[in-house]
């Protein structure tokens, strides 16, 4: 088993490796001027925008320097509804995205959606658990969850709810049901309620609690730690779609406005979208809603 995940640790190496070469030899860009741009990005991203996203793009555009924020895309949210310099949004779910464009702060044509994201159900190496998928997580000694502001939160309540596990809100909002109203309808099971996906990711990784739900992104340079019990099909939490758009700075100068247009067009290009496979996350976006991992 071990063998097996080295092998496919290396085989993801290469494939990120020819990524960034076919990142790089695409068709010379025009130089941006100097300038830099604050990136506000879902926690899950955290890996992949800084070892190669990033990278990548800056081996077209030098001269712009990236300034990446992660944390939960609800906290993001409300910085930046709050006033708080951004120039570009990568939401783990459309909900975040939503309301910002609402209320104006996204720059209009701007926003594509640029991948799809599954979640699991996880454990660490050794941990001997009963729990084989969702339907039974309450065999678990401990879970880690993320709260429903959080969208791995709420998408695996939405997962729960889907699965008759757990009850549903009178106005459908999964983000509403509280981590105890989740424990009270799994009898009672321990819950860390954790701020971000990575936090879930390293409450299991390092044994703090016996299983959590993550992305498969978040198992990525992780596979000798995190054993995935289920991939929780789609038809149970709909499609995982993370947007990107560029958003309203009023304080942002022409060369900054102009990187971040950029940018968030990058994210949309097929070398980008290569990186983006090569760390678990599905590039599929369009086209009919998904029913199967």
């Amino acid at each position: 088993m071990r063998k097996m995940r080295l092998l496919s640790i290396g085989i993801l190496a290469f494939t990120m490796a020819f990524s960034l070469s076919a990142a790089v030899s695409a068709d010379e860009a025009e130089p941006l001027e100097e300038t830099e741009i604050i990136v506000f990005a879902a926690k899950s991203l955290n890996k992949v925008l800084d070892d190669s996203i990033i990278p990548a793009y800056n081996e077209l555009q030098p001269n712009v320097k990236i300034i990446p924020s992660y944390d939960s895309s609800g906290t993001l949210m409300t910085q930046i509804e709050e006033g708080a310099s951004c120039d570009v949004f990568f939401s783990a779910a459309q909900k975040q995205m939503n309301e910002l464009e609402e209320k104006g702060l996204v720059e209009d044509g701007t926003r594509h959606d640029i991948v799809n994201n599954q979640v699991c159900v996880v454990t660490y190496d050794g941990s001997g658990t009963k729990v084989t998928g969702l339907h039974n997580l309450a065999d678990a000694a401990s879970m880690a969850l993320a709260d429903g502001s959080v969208p791995v939160g709420k998408y695996t309540r939405e997962a729960l709810v889907h699965a008759g596990m757990v009850p549903e809100k009178e106005d459908g909002d999964a983000s509403a049901i509280t981590t105890q109203e989740v424990s009270d309808a799994l009898g009672g099971l321990e819950i860390n309620e954790c701020a971000n996906v990575g936090a879930v990711a390293a409450a299991v990784a390092e044994g703090a609690n016996e299983v959590g739900t993550v992305y498969y992104s978040d198992t990525y340079g992780l596979e000798d730690k995190l054993i995935i019990l289920e991939k929780v099909p789609y038809e149970l939490t709909g499609n995982v779609i993370y947007p990107a758009a560029q958003i309203v700075n009023e304080e942002a100068d022409d060369a900054e406005k102009a990187a971040a247009l950029d940018f968030a067009e990058f994210l949309t290009s097929d070398a980008a979208k290569e990186i983006f496979a090569s760390y678990y996350f599905d590039t599929n976006v369009g086209g009919e809603e998904k029913t199967e991992g």
